[in-house]
């Protein structure tokens, strides 16, 4: 399969993509041909996935803001082509996110998309999650799919949250068992729960699966109690000067 054929076999927006996207639904239309031309061509998706780009990445990513909290930040880490920050943002244009992506070539293509589609809500930065703190405001959620088993990355995301934030991880049917094989390590970066969500009744079959993990009022726990402090009182000296 060539990319050009690979493009060319985007099918149509399905009904339920009219809906959930609503008066951005031209946007996403926009987005999901970006994905299946450049997405295709800089490697940032496969060819295979281009006919079911619809289904499988843009509304099954949409749903997951069923469960987002209303006018909250959200920091989508290791966002890749975008997914799932890109169609957050046009279904919700009332959060404030970061698209946070380490490789050059995809925060390039994050960056084009954000400026084609006018999310002006939406900012992309460059960076590995673990260096984040202190560099980035700490957020209310955030976001991942298919990053990193649950453990790993809670490890990254969790330190990124405000005390009472959780992260929403889309998963696979492996959820449960994730979970039970995080349980040590969650503990330790202050999680408090952890609980299993579906979303997108009537949008998407199978539903997606979401992760939630919040934390208390120690996000990383112990571990980067020390740390955080430190990027505190950096960021007030800074605003000193």
């Amino acid at each position: 399969m060539t990319e050009a054929e690979a493009a060319a076999e985007l099918p149509p927006a399905p009904e339920e993509a009219r809906a959930v996207f609503g008066e951005f639904f031209p946007e996403a239309v926009r987005y999901a041909e970006l994905l299946a031309d450049a997405g295709v061509k800089r490697g940032l998706i496969g060819p295979r996935e281009v006919p079911r780009l619809w289904e499988r990445h843009l509304l099954n990513c949409a749903v997951l803001s069923e469960v987002v909290p209303e006018g909250v930040t959200v920091c989508d880490v290791g966002s890749g082509a975008g997914l799932p920050g890109i169609p957050l943002a046009l279904v919700r244009p009332d959060l404030k996110i970061t698209l946070l992506e380490p490789l050059l070539r995809r925060t390039n293509f994050l960056q084009e998309v954000v400026e084609l589609l006018g999310l002006d809500h939406v900012t992309v930065v460059r960076g590995r999650a673990e260096e984040m703190m202190g560099k980035v405001a700490p957020v209310h959620v955030v976001t991942a799919r298919a990053v990193a088993p649950l453990d790993r990355l809670a490890g990254w995301g969790v330190p990124l949250l405000r005390p009472y934030g959780e992260m929403l991880a889309l998963k696979g049917d492996t959820a449960e068992e994730e979970i039970l094989g995080a349980r040590a390590a969650l503990s330790k970066l202050g999680v408090v729960e952890t609980s299993v969500l579906h979303v997108g009744e009537g949008v998407v079959d199978p539903l997606s699966t979401v992760v939630r993990v919040e934390v208390g009022e120690s996000p990383g726990g112990v571990r980067f109690a020390a740390k955080r402090a430190k990027a505190a009182r950096t960021s007030r000296t800074r605003r000193r000067r």
